[in-house]
């Protein structure tokens, strides 16, 4: 049962208060800075629940600043929100020991907070990340408290026994001390350093950190060593939890650890995460954090930042993401998996548990009649199609690579093209995109995913995926080149497991059984190399009906006008369609070109042909209209069509 039902029904399994949704508590929100004021909207009630955002420059050495809801506000209040910087050892900061002009920050919000001018979060013109942390019940707290100096017990509200706990001295100087479960309450980390797990016992047994005590979950224990209880100093605690305990639907986040192979290791999670915190606890090394919304792709280069260290953004293609995980790779990388290294995480999973409530936040399609290099939506793309003769698909989890759907080659750079997914409003492409034509996807339960993944040759070959429902059309495309040419294959629920389509011909549906035991969670492969060969890469693309949003369907013509009912309110914005009697284009309709009373731009997925216009299809509220003429025949009496629509 999905947790949004079990929040229907009252039996979340969550604490009342608990969250339905990651996106409710956790989001990865990039922007640039303004060097005056600003407001980041990303849907995160910190006013009314509380929490932590966590803000780094991507473009320049600046510190990792944190602002939290639980700090008290200083006398003056000029300065409403102090900060604190995990690379740093130092007290809380304000104004004048951060520089900048202006107070740091001036609220947080019910849908996320507002900057003023500072040199480490709204500096003009330099890329910024930031990472909220809402306060929910399983998933995050904040506690402040007075230091004692001799041993004793803080009460939290997280629920559960807290994983992960980084532990910082506001008032005057000293190091972020971290708990994670797996080195247990024996030993402690440093967040601001990159030195190895240490051993408390190298203090008196009450001057140690934790207290020798595992955390509860309705406490955490403390020593009396100064970085965590020194008497009479402040102290902020930040608690994360760890789901493994929970149903999958309800898993919002994961703590754990692993030993480096120095060879590619899966780290498995049940699902893929959106987030991920890593630390070499056996050597000295680097705290790295990556997230997808800055690049966490299947293969290639990676962003990553150290919490630790002021240091710009670098690429590391030590780590890759799956839909169960992670991949550590071939040791290339001792911060993330050198061979016999003991390290810990701390994962988030990817926002995948929650329908959207229109179209809109889902799909967009930009007509690009300008000079720019980025295209325009509402949402942060995960999937587009670029088309200037050539249709290049692309897509967040394969990096800047791109394919055409209109061939059978391999993914390749495309140079001048190449695509950025990291923006909160579409892509952008390193060429002049006057011309194109961009159709852009947005991962969402019910609606769409994707999901990249490795052959093996094997029929039966599982596949997991996060849509939450069982996908009625599936494009699935090999990127590599070991074999040479590899058609994209098309599954579709009218059509059926029994035969296949090919998306950059016209062919009719082949008797070749690619797809099978297609589920909620996962469908197989059999072993045919358009699909599964081993050593391949591959990447799949999964739609599904969702009402009032989407419609995965089929019609039957009639041979002259017939109206195709979606169940939308205003019409489709989206359309492709495809005749599966005989051989058929996959032709494209969207309300960007004109989906009117009249000629319509149409192009076709397959081939490089300009776009024609012509009145095969017109509007309806419920859907779409298709009409009978020989240029498209799109409802041929008799004739059988697959189609997608999207409100």
């Amino acid at each position: 049962m999905t947790i949004e039902r079990k929040v229907g029904m009252g039996i979340a399994g969550q604490p009342s208060g608990g969250a339905a949704n990651v996106a409710d508590v956790f989001s990865t929100y990039l922007y640039t800075g303004n060097g005056s004021t600003q407001t980041i909207n990303n849907g995160i009630d910190l006013a009314g629940e509380g929490g932590m955002v966590w803000i780094k420059d991507r473009t320049a050495s600046k510190q990792h600043t944190l602002l939290t809801t639980d700090i008290s506000l200083p006398s003056n209040s000029y300065y409403p929100i102090n900060f604190l910087a995990t690379n740093s050892s130092g007290a809380m900061q304000d104004i004048y020991g951060g520089g900048g002009t202006g107070p740091w920050a001036s609220s947080f919000l019910s849908d996320g907070f507002s900057l003023y001018n500072n040199a480490n979060y709204n500096t003009a013109s330099d890329d910024y990340a930031s990472w909220t942390f809402r306060k929910a019940p399983k998933f995050f707290d904040v506690v402040t408290y007075t230091g004692s100096g001799s041993a004793r017990s803080i009460a939290h509200n997280l629920g559960a026994a807290p994983a992960f706990i980084m532990v910082k001295r506001t008032s005057s100087s000293a190091g972020w001390a971290v708990y994670h479960k797996d080195n247990g309450s024996a030993k402690y980390m440093l967040m601001d350093a990159g030195a190895a797990l240490t051993e408390t016992t190298e203090y008196t047994a009450a001057g140690d950190h934790w207290n020798g005590t595992t955390p509860s979950d309705t406490t955490f224990s403390l020593g009396g060593h100064y970085e965590v209880n020194y008497l009479n100093n402040e102290y902020v605690a930040y608690l994360f939890a760890d789901n493994s305990a929970e149903d999958a639907d309800d898993q919002m986040i994961k703590c754990g650890s692993y030993t480096g192979a120095g060879a590619h290791l899966n780290i498995n999670l049940g699902w893929e995460p959106q987030f991920v915190l890593i630390k070499c606890t056996s050597h000295s090394a680097n705290w790295v954090m990556f997230d997808n919304m800055r690049g966490l792709p299947v293969d290639g280069n990676a962003k990553d930042l150290r919490p630790n260290a002021t240091d710009t953004e670098g690429d590391n293609s030590a780590i890759g993401i799956t839909s169960t995980g992670f991949l550590a790779r071939n040791g290339v990388d001792g911060q993330i998996n050198a061979n016999g290294r003991a390290y810990i995480y701390m994962a988030i999973r990817a926002p995948m548990m929650k329908e959207p409530s229109a179209g809109t936040e889902v799909f967009a399609v930009d007509n690009i009649t300008s000079s720019t290099s980025q295209s325009t939506s509402t949402f942060p793309v995960d999937f587009a199609i670029a088309t200037s003769g050539t249709h290049y698909a692309m897509s967040r989890l394969t990096g800047t690579n791109v394919m055409a759907t209109n061939s059978t080659g391999a993914e390749f750079d495309w140079g001048g093209g190449r695509p950025e997914f990291d923006h909160m409003d579409g892509i952008s492409l390193s060429a002049n995109m006057n011309g194109y034509l961009v159709h852009m996807f947005k991962r969402a339960k019910g609606f769409f995913d994707v999901v990249a993944y490795s052959g093996n040759s094997v029929a039966g070959h599982q596949i997991s995926h996060s849509l939450g429902v069982a996908p009625e059309m599936i494009w699935a495309k090999c990127r590599s080149t070991g074999g040479g040419a590899y058609y994209w294959q098309v599954y579709h629920s009218a059509v059926g497991d029994t035969h296949t389509m090919r998306l950059n011909e016209a062919n009719t549906p082949a008797a070749l059984s690619m797809f099978n035991n297609i589920t909620t969670t996962s469908f197989k492969l059999d072993n045919w190399a358009n699909t599964n060969e081993s050593g391949e890469t591959y990447i799949a693309y999964l739609f599904a009906t969702i009402a009032g949003i989407s419609k995965v369907g089929s019609y039957t013509g009639n041979g002259s006008s017939q109206t195709i009912n979606c169940g939308f309110a205003a019409g489709a914005r989206f359309i492709l369609i495809k005749r599966t009697d005989t051989t058929g284009d996959w032709y494209v309709w969207d309300t960007a070109r004109g989906i009117v009373a009249g000629n319509d731009p149409h192009i076709s997925l397959n081939t490089t042909a300009a776009q024609v216009s012509d009145d095969s299809i017109d509007p309806d509220s419920s859907g779409f209209s298709v009409n009978q003429i020989s240029a498209t025949n799109i409802n041929v009496s008799s004739g059988t069509y697959i189609y997608l629509a999207i409100a």
